[in-house]
């Protein structure tokens, strides 16, 4: 996707900025002038869920949270979520709504008030959409990797890196500034690299080798580092001892079930 003018982000209008000016925090979530009951079903180490974390706290809604065993999943969860039986379910005044990226779209559609995860020119909403749909398939695609072993791996990592090293390029060319947050607050393409990226470190002790570098991807490394210091997604991340310890055990699970 390409075009002359800038594409992802441009000073010269709010809109497609990094984000969206600050705002206070709404006090109560509302719809047609009355309050709504907003619930989140997830689990604290999915990437998935933590998206729906940030986006409502970026955008001010209070909501409860509901914490789910996936070895055991509630019956409400069941109920909810039908279909993929997963999380993160958004329950918006009973209504549920499935697929992290699509509760970010329902989240910003609902609570209309900025900040806005998304932005109103058409054109930039869909390169967001794009970039968003681009990161997550090949984050998907090394994921199902991690847990083999010998060439395999090799092979995926590899793939994977080239297709990272085309994100890079091109997301750079697209933006005329580093990004920055002091400011504003994260949108949906912001929200979406974070959840996939924001713990690379991780993958590299656990997993024992490195799928991403900030000396081979300094744009996208400077962009995360940025999202990472805004309180909400400082608020909402998980602890990440924690999350090592669960990820050992996770691949030791693995590596016994296979031999």
């Amino acid at each position: 996707m390409s075009r002359p003018d800038k594409g992802i982000t441009s000073t010269k209008n709010r809109d497609i900025n990094w984000g969206e000016k600050k705002s206070k925090p709404h006090q109560k979530n509302s719809i047609m002038g009355e309050e709504s009951s907003v619930k989140l079903h997830g689990m604290w180490a999915s990437p998935f869920v933590l998206r729906a974390k940030i986006a409502l706290k970026i955008k001010g809604i209070e909501f409860e949270y509901i914490e789910e065993d996936l070895a055991n999943k509630s019956e409400l969860l069941l109920q909810y979520n039908p279909v993929h039986k997963k999380v993160p379910v958004l329950v918006h005044n009973g209504l549920p709504i499935s697929e992290s990226l699509i509760i970010l779209e329902y989240i910003d559609e609902t609570w209309t008030q900025p900040p806005h995860l998304l932005p109103n020119d058409p054109y930039l909403k869909a390169k967001h959409r794009f970039w968003a749909a681009y990161l997550q398939q090949i984050a998907e695609s090394l994921s199902k990797s991690l847990f083999t072993e010998g060439e395999a791996i090799e092979e995926k990592i590899n793939e994977y890196l080239k297709k990272m090293d085309v994100a890079e390029e091109l997301m750079k060319a697209e933006n005329d500034d580093s990004p920055s947050f002091q400011d504003l607050k994260p949108g949906y393409l912001d929200i979406v690299l974070y959840s996939l990226l924001g713990t690379y470190d991780i993958v590299e002790e656990v997993f024992g080798f490195k799928t991403f570098t900030a000396e081979r991807y300094p744009f996208l490394a400077s962009w995360i580092n940025a999202l990472s210091q805004v309180p909400e997604i400082k608020d909402s991340a998980p602890p990440k001892l924690k999350l090592i310890e669960h990820l050992r055990v996770i691949r030791q699970i693995y590596s016994t079930s296979k031999a």
